[in-house]
């Protein structure tokens, strides 16, 4: 009897865990705990239903993970990875503090924030180190000292 709750709540557990997640990562000792549970039905040793259920999770484990890997998704790069490395212009201070901040990059005006949390006046010029989400992570560039009137 007690080995029916304890298959029950495994699997119950590892199915909610595998519905939680977005990689296939309990779903194996779903199917083992399944498994134990059946045999624990029919009353089976509980020494059969611990060799079934590891033998049959390592099983499928082994057997299926090298093709999981290979369908698993990949982030794809979309088109506004192309902008990192690129320069803008600061159209807004870009203040991490006050959560504000405004950069015009290839054309369009990105949210922006400074990757090392310093204040970027208005008008100067950035580079995109990355972007989350909506928001380029930019730092300023050093711009070439102007010639000496000599």
């Amino acid at each position: 009897m007690y080995e029916l709750i304890f298959w029950g709540i495994l699997f119950i557990a590892t199915v909610v865990i595998e519905s939680m997640t977005v990689q296939l990562i309990s779903i194996w000792f779903s199917v083992g705990s399944a498994a134990a549970f059946i045999a624990a039905v029919f009353h089976a040793p509980l020494s059969v239903q611990l060799i079934l259920f590891l033998v049959l999770s390592v099983l499928l484990l082994i057997c299926t993970r090298p093709l999981v890997r290979k369908i698993s998704t990949k982030p794809q790069p979309t088109n506004a990875d192309a902008l990192i490395g690129k320069a803008g212009i600061v159209t807004e201070t870009i203040d991490n503090l006050q959560n504000r901040g405004r950069a015009k990059i290839d054309g369009l005006s990105w949210n922006a924030r400074s990757t090392d949390s310093s204040l970027i006046e208005e008008g100067a010029a950035v580079k995109v180190v990355r972007l989350e989400g909506v928001t380029a992570y930019v730092e300023r560039l050093m711009e070439a000292n102007p010639p000496s009137k000599s």
